[in-house]
């Protein structure tokens, strides 16, 4: 017969949460929860948690599509802190590193400058991360802060004109321009997703599921689809 579980003790409100992948079983990141999105985490099998700073609920991936697809919760044995194993869609970290753990001290608590870097996202998912936090916490010297702040049009407005001098650029078989546009244009672009709320790794998706099938396979079934509707 099972034992009847003790009620969690929230301190104040809130239970600390140590996230880990559910395969490697290593701690991505640790983060507090309230009653309430405990109960959202229940309910929905995502992660959800309290943010202190910002003092409010938020589900974790929500603006960068990076979600915790709980496997397992567990409790210690005081009932005051949750171990949840999660499928970790993309990185844990904002800073676009797996885990929030990445930064070795030394034996006199210092920070330790590791041989190699530490380990990133692609660059056009860091760039992305980036965006959706000057969308998230803008910043009054921030070019992308005002991107947002002007809201649809004006981010679209910048599309056309990159993909504009894009074209020039190709034209004049210039490579430095050409290169030089098609990262303003990727910016844009990343900026316009954000806007929207698509991840990156939607699109990479929708690329992966288009590799399946010849280009021209895949263009006849858009234009059926187009013609349907």
């Amino acid at each position: 017969m099972k034992k009847k579980m003790d009620p969690l003790k929230f301190s104040r409100g809130l239970i600390p949460a140590v996230i880990v992948d559910h395969r490697k079983k290593d701690v991505l990141m640790v983060a507090y929860m309230s009653p309430v999105s405990f109960q959202k985490t229940l309910q929905t099998g995502e992660t959800h948690f309290w943010s202190r700073s910002r003092k409010k609920l938020w589900r974790k991936g929500e603006t960068s599509g990076h979600v915790q697809r709980v496997r397992a919760i567990y409790t210690d044995c005081d009932q005051d802190t949750l171990l949840i194993e999660v499928e970790q869609v993309g990185v844990a970290c904002h800073t676009g590193s797996r885990s929030c753990f990445f930064e070795k001290l030394g034996t006199n608590g210092a920070k330790q400058i590791p041989s190699a870097s530490k380990p990133t996202l692609p660059v056009l998912e860091a760039l992305y991360q980036t965006i959706s936090e000057r969308k998230r916490h803008p910043l009054p010297n921030s070019y992308t802060s005002l991107l947002f702040e002007g809201g649809i049009d004006r981010i679209l407005k910048k599309v056309g004109e990159e993909a504009g001098e894009f074209i020039i650029s190709a034209k004049n078989r210039d490579k430095k321009a050409v290169i030089h546009e098609t990262a303003d244009l990727f910016y844009h672009l990343l900026v316009a997703l954000s806007h929207h709320g698509i991840s990156v790794k939607a699109v990479e998706e929708e690329l992966q599921r288009r590799s399946s099938q010849s280009g021209l396979a895949e263009k006849r079934s858009r234009t059926r689809k187009s013609k349907k509707s």
